[in-house]
C-alpha cells in the first residue's frame, strides 16, 4: 500500500481553511500534516514537515504565498505549491506560476476542485482551475468586442483595472470599510488598503476622501 500523500494548507481565514481541510481528510489517500494561518508559518511547517504539497492562499499576511512559493524553490525542497486565491487575473496566475506554483485554484470553488488538483500535480502536470480557464477566455472576448467602442478618459482609467480591483471600488462605493471589505472578498484588510493604493495610482488621484469621491461619481461605470 502507498504512503498518503502529505499536505500543509495555509489560510489566515479559519473559515475557508476549515472548508478546505473537511475535503482533505475525507480523502483516505491524503493525510493533512499541517495548518498555518500566516506565510512565515507556512514556510516553517513546510521546512519542518516536507511534505508532498502546500495549499497556499495568495494573500497570506506576513509572508505571502508567492513569496512563500520562492522559498520552497529557492531551497530546493520538493514540496509542489498549489495557490488557492479570489485573484482570477492573467498576470496573477502568471506570477504564480513563475513563482514556482503547479497548480491556480479560485476559491469560489477550492473545495470542487482541489482533489483534482492534488491528482494533476502529484503526476507531475500543472493544474489550473477550470473557472480561471473560462474567465480568461471571456475577458478576452470582452476584450476584443469592447476596443472598437469609443471611451471616455474615466472608462479606459477604470478599463485598466483588474476584475479585483474593479470588484473593490464597487465595494467602496457602497460605503464598504477596508475591514469589511476584506471580511466580505476573504482577504486581509491590509490587502485592501494595497488595493486602494494601486487603485489610486492607476486612476490618478489623491487624497483621503478622493477613491470614495471617483467610485460614488462613476458607479454606474464600475459595475
Amino acid at each position: 500500500m502507498s504512503s498518503p500523500i502529505r499536505i500543509v494548507v495555509a489560510d489566515d481565514h479559519p473559515i475557508v481553511r476549515r472548508g478546505l481541510t473537511f475535503t482533505l481528510r475525507e480523502e483516505p489517500a491524503l493525510q493533512l500534516v499541517g495548518e498555518a494561518g500566516d506565510g512565515r508559518q507556512a514556510l516553517e511547517l513546510i521546512r519542518t514537515l516536507v511534505p508532498d504539497i502546500a495549499i497556499l492562499d495568495i494573500d497570506i499576511p506576513l509572508l505571502d504565498g508567492l513569496d512563500v512559493a520562492r522559498e520552497v524553490v529557492k531551497s530546493q525542497m520538493p514540496t509542489r505549491v498549489i495557490f488557492m486565491t479570489l485573484h482570477n487575473e492573467e498576470d496573477m496566475l502568471h506570477a504564480a506560476l513563475d513563482a514556482g506554483g503547479r497548480g491556480y485554484l479560485l476559491k469560489d470553488n477550492a473545495t470542487e476542485d482541489v482533489l483534482a488538483a492534488i491528482r494533476a500535480v502529484m503526476g507531475g502536470g500543472i493544474y489550473i482551475a477550470p473557472a480561471m480557464t473560462q474567465h480568461l477566455l471571456a475577458g478576452r472576448s470582452r476584450a476584443a468586442s469592447a476596443e472598437s467602442e469609443p471611451k471616455s478618459p474615466e472608462q479606459r482609467a477604470i478599463a485598466a483595472l483588474t476584475p479585483s480591483e474593479r470588484h473593490i471600488l464597487s465595494l467602496i462605493a457602497d460605503g464598504q470599510s477596508s475591514k469589511e471589505i476584506g471580511d466580505l472578498v476573504g482577504i486581509h484588510y491590509r490587502t485592501v488598503e494595497n488595493h486602494r493604493t494601486n487603485i489610486c495610482r492607476k486612476l490618478r488621484i489623491d487624497g483621503s476622501n478622493a477613491l470614495l469621491r471617483f467610485a460614488l461619481q462613476y458607479k454606474a461605470l464600475i459595475r
